[in-house]
């Protein structure tokens, strides 16, 4: 056991000691307060295991004092390419630990992007999940200057094992015993708050991805937000799923989790994910629009489905509970209201809650991109309290975030404690708090246009304040389009209208320089063969389903009836059905899965072109 951990645990416990100022020390002072509670649990082939406090801070420990035996420095660049799982956080809590600099490779980057990450970090260790991670690197390691060692956290099957560039995770947790745990606390309790921590590189939706620098104090900062905003608790569960290479997950479950000591569940992933939710049924779920939307889609193929009884009481409820949350967003519930939404809960709304898994969910947030508004009044009608937040990886996430008894559909909130928020003469929204990232790694030049010199950043983002100090995105600066006639449009919001329907997965707008709007539409494959096969209309392929005239007229009725909302200037004049789904891989969306529009207007110029004939 780690005996000399530094100080008490940051929720609050009185002690001699100053709180920790660093994620690493917050991990010791849970060991020494709580050991043998639970910290994570990680789902494999169906059974969960669990990992107390001092397994957690043990195996984090053993892995940063490993690497400090391979030669690693502080200030030294580590790796993780690795899908969720515990041994992320072990490695992550071990760099940060030792005073080295953790980088986070998405899981699904191909071997070009890897390589690009590598080399501009300059990491001088990888810790690779697996044989399909390792391929990658070995791919590309000639090109690699800086990188040493490869440490691979799931050796089976892995046949390069014998590779003297190559050891396991288990191996260095061995090279690690070579050292007394106390050296390890030490260092932890030298670290410089103000030092860098972490790089997140950006999603690149323009060119290369910039490393977003952010220090101990950055992300500490995120969390005592984090912490007044939510009202996180020790007794909170939360599921691992987005990547933790992205800073909102990365929040979740490590800053926010060490600060508030709640438990952070590991489920298989993929297409386990529903499954995985309804087990868990965390009390704080982050969930991306993308996520948000799927629930409102498996909800309406479930009821389209059901009985014709079943259908009239959930049309019956949705209305009521449409009304009943207008009511409580606005913190006028009342003792009627109270009751309402109590017998709706249980006759209709809690078994649905329960499937999704959102059973237990207390806080519940939107995040990463803007959310359509019919999405988010649908599941506060189910009984689920969806708020909106609003930051960028620069900021450390978090900028804004909804009270839970004023929320205003289309707003992402006000400005969290400790943030500054200002619309400069362009419209753009400018950012200042202790949150605000150190710079861009090895490029100055991004980092002066980033931030001026009085500390405000610039999101690249267009918004408007309300006298209450709530926000409202307009688009991203670069996204806005501005037709042949010279009107201004915001792309987005008519994509997330086109979004809605259980049958679009993807949305582009296109229209910069031209006299209309068009859209290219990918559609969700499940849905839409779903919708197919109940009409005995056979297919083989996405290409041969999106082919199908009759999903082409599917759509083109959605399209309608979302243009029949939209003023005239802002409507959809044609579309396109897109022949295959995007892919991060071929370059069409970031790692974070927003569209690469340069990309999507270069590879698809041509059905571009031929609704402007």
């Amino acid at each position: 056991m780690i005996t000399t951990a530094p100080g008490p645990v940051a929720s609050g416990e009185q002690g001699d000691d100053p709180a920790p100022s660093t994620l690493p020390g917050l991990l010791l002072a849970h060991v020494r307060a709580r050991p043998a509670a639970v910290a994570l649990r990680k789902k494999n082939l169906g059974r969960w295991r669990e990992y107390s406090w001092e397994e957690y801070g043990t195996r984090s420990a053993r892995t940063g004092l490993g690497l400090l035996e391979l030669g690693v420095q502080a200030g030294d660049r580590v790796a993780i390419h690795s899908e969720n799982r515990p041994s992320w956080l072990f490695a992550d809590l071990g760099i940060q630990g030792i005073g080295a600099v953790t980088v986070g490779i998405y899981p699904t980057s191909p071997a070009t992007e890897v390589e690009y990450l590598l080399s501009h970090s300059g990491s001088v260790v990888l810790f690779a999940e697996d044989e399909e991670q390792l391929d990658k690197a070995l791919s590309v390691r000639g090109r690699l200057a800086d990188l040493r060692t490869i440490v691979v956290i799931d050796p089976r099957g892995v046949k390069q094992l014998d590779d003297p560039m190559i050891m396991t995770l288990a191996e260095l947790e061995g090279l690690g015993e070579r050292r007394q745990l106390e050296d390890y606390a030490e260092r932890v309790a030298a670290l410089d708050p103000s030092s860098m921590a972490i790089i997140v590189y950006t999603s690149g939706t323009t060119g290369p991805p910039k490393g977003a620098m952010l220090s101990h104090a950055n992300l500490l900062s995120a969390g005592s937000s984090l912490r007044q905003a939510f009202g996180t608790r020790p007794d909170d569960e939360v599921l691992s799923y987005l990547p933790l290479c992205h800073v909102a997950e990365r929040l979740g479950s490590t800053v926010n989790a060490l600060a508030a000591g709640y438990v952070v569940n590991f489920g298989e992933g993929g297409e386990s994910f529903p499954n995985d939710l309804y087990e868990v049924q965390p009390t704080v779920f982050l969930g991306v629009p993308r996520v948000w939307e799927k629930m409102m889609a498996s909800i309406q193929i479930r009821m389209a489905d059901a009985s014709r009884l079943k259908r009239l009481t959930y049309r019956f409820s949705l209305a009521l509970g449409r009304g009943l949350a207008r009511r409580r967003m606005a913190g006028r519930l009342g003792l009627r209201g109270r009751i309402g939404a109590a017998v709706g809960s249980v006759l209709v709304f809690r078994p649905l809650r329960d499937k999704l898994g959102l059973g237990r969910v207390r806080v519940a947030i939107s995040g990463a991109a803007p959310v359509a508004p019919q999405v988010l009044e649908f599941l506060w009608a189910l009984g689920v309290p969806v708020r909106e937040g609003y930051g960028q990886t620069e900021g450390s996430a978090l900028a804004t975030f909804t009270p839970l008894h004023d929320v205003r559909i289309g707003k992402v909130g006000t400005a969290e404690p400790g943030v500054e928020l200002r619309i400069a003469p362009d419209g753009e929204i400018l950012v200042r708090s202790p949150g605000v990232f150190l710079g861009y790694f090895r490029d100055p030049e991004a980092t002066a246009q980033a931030i001026d010199d009085q500390g405000w950043l610039s999101t690249g983002d267009v918004g408007e304040l309300d006298d209450a100090g709530f926000l409202t995105i307009t688009d991203r600066k670069k996204d806005i389009i501005i037709t042949s006639g010279g009107k201004n449009i915001s792309p987005s919001e008519i994509e997330n209208r086109l979004k809605v329907s259980p049958y679009v997965r993807e949305a582009v707008i296109v229209g910069d320089g031209r006299k209309y709007l068009t859209a290219l539409v990918g559609i969700e494959a499940d849905t839409v063969g779903d919708w197919a096969t109940r009409r005995n209309l056979s297919f083989t392929t996405y290409r041969d389903l999106s082919a199908k005239p009759e999903v082409t007229e599917l759509i083109g009725v959605w399209v309608e009836e979302v243009n029949r909302d939209l003023a005239q200037v802002e409507t959809v004049k044609r579309f396109t059905l897109l022949p295959k789904e995007l892919d991060h891989e071929e370059g069409e969306l970031t790692a974070t899965q927003k569209v690469k529009r340069a990309a999507i207007a270069r590879e698809f110029s041509d059905l571009i072109e031929a609704m402007y004939r």
